[in-house]
């Protein structure tokens, strides 16, 4: 090979090489800024102060803060303005990043009830209707814990009825009203929305609509529960002391002694014979009594000699 042709090869491989690193070199440097870029901090919004469930978002609620860019969790937001009037359905703790999966979904989306999210796994909610007197003439708030009280006919007995608490240590989870129409003119119906379980939540739609219902509010520190026996007018009327307790029966009176009874033969009187021609006298004959004792039946008779 000449000369000439050497020196071209030689520049050809040496530009070949020069492309090969100045290319690995770009992808390093490109991975490099990647890396810088990952790790710089982005603003986003997060909770100026402790935003409880159940709370609309307010402006004070809310900052904007610096986060690391490839730790932002989904769902997080640049701007506070649409976070504001949005109802938190989590508790969102100071600091925390304010994202969509923390807030009631809006009007018209899929699960923008308010209610679904605080039922507790396996319960149900159930609303019942009662009016002023019934509902504690408003006294009861969510969070409260009521005892149902139901009046129904007692079935089987004629123009009777019993009270008796059916639903014990009951957490409200709302209170609210609906419209209903009577004879048609619309009507405000209070309600209160219970927290129970499935089996618990029959009893009391099937209660409803055999009598009526009335709300009893415990204290917020009374959970146990209580005996209810149910009250009819029957024991009303006899007031509320306890039945008397049963008294025992008299011991059978022990029967009386048998008395024996004693028969007793008296002696005959021999009677004075004409007089005679005097006899000798003989010794005078003995006295005696005859005594007949009859015990159980038996009877035995012995004889009693006079001297």
């Amino acid at each position: 090979m000449t000369r000439p042709k050497a020196v071209i090869v030689v520049a050809i491989l040496a530009l070949v090489f020069a492309g090969i690193a100045a290319w690995l070199t770009f992808h390093y440097l490109q991975g490099e800024m990647d890396k810088t870029k990952a790790v710089q901090p982005q603003q986003i919004v997060v909770a100026a102060a402790d935003i409880p469930i159940g709370a609309t978002i307010g402006q004070p609620q809310l900052k904007v803060t610096s986060w690391p860019k490839d730790s932002i969790p989904p769902g997080s937001s640049l701007d506070p303005k649409p976070l504001i009037g949005r109802v938190a359905i989590r508790a969102i703790s100071k600091g925390d990043a304010v994202t969509e999966q923390k807030l009631k979904p809006k009007a018209g989306a899929q699960g923008s009830g308010f209610m679904t999210y605080i039922i507790p796994l396996g319960h149900r909610a159930v609303t019942v209707a009662v009016n002023e007197v019934a509902g504690v003439a408003g006294f009861i708030t969510p969070n409260d814990r009521v005892d149902v009280v139901l009046t129904t006919p007692i079935p089987g007995v004629q123009s009777e009825k019993i009270s008796k608490i059916i639903l014990q240590n009951v957490p409200v989870l709302a209170t609210g009203q609906i419209t209903e129409q009577k004879e048609g003119k619309p009507v405000v119906v209070p309600t209160v929305t219970l927290d129970l379980s499935p089996d618990d939540s029959e009893r009391l739609v099937l209660g409803a609509s055999r009598g009526s219902l009335q709300l009893l509010l415990r204290n917020i520190a009374d959970t146990g529960p209580t005996d209810a026996r149910g009250a009819t007018i029957a024991r009303v009327l006899s007031g509320s002391a306890p039945p008397p307790a049963a008294t025992p029966a008299p011991a059978a009176a022990p029967k009386p002694a048998k008395v024996a009874k004693v028969a007793v033969k008296r002696p005959a009187v021999k009677k004075p014979r004409a007089e005679a021609a005097p006899r000798p006298q003989a010794p005078a004959a003995r006295s005696s009594h005859t005594v007949t004792l009859i015990d159980g039946g038996v009877r035995t008779t012995k004889e009693f000699v006079l001297q």
